[in-house]
């Protein structure tokens, strides 16, 4: 039997497993959506240094943060320091069932 310890990688097998790895070390591709645009190509090639492309959203309306393709939570963006992040501010039940 497999403990939670070794599922998330927090365990030491001792040897070397390439090509094995814990769910804890698993990539995922995280994407945070702060608006969208629809433009046209030949608008598209318009563009140049220092035009603006307006969002669908506002400055106060809440991101959306997908995890593998599937909206997990909303949020709010934040600047720390010289970088720009997110505080998760609410989190998306889904109606997806995940296998065990």
């Amino acid at each position: 039997m497999t403990d939670i310890d070794d599922l998330l990688g927090s365990g030491s097998s001792g040897g070397d497993d390439a090509g094995n790895f814990a769910i804890g070390d698993a990539p995922v591709e995280i994407k945070v959506v702060i608006g969208t645009a629809m433009l046209r190509v030949r608008d598209l090639l318009k563009l140049g240094r220092g035009a603006v492309v307006e969002l669908d959203r506002h400055l106060k309306d809440p991101t959306d943060v997908y995890v593998e393709g599937v909206l997990v939570a909303r949020g709010e963006v934040v600047i720390v320091d010289d970088k720009i992040g997110v505080t998760l501010t609410d989190f998306i039940k889904s109606s997806r069932e995940w296998k065990r």
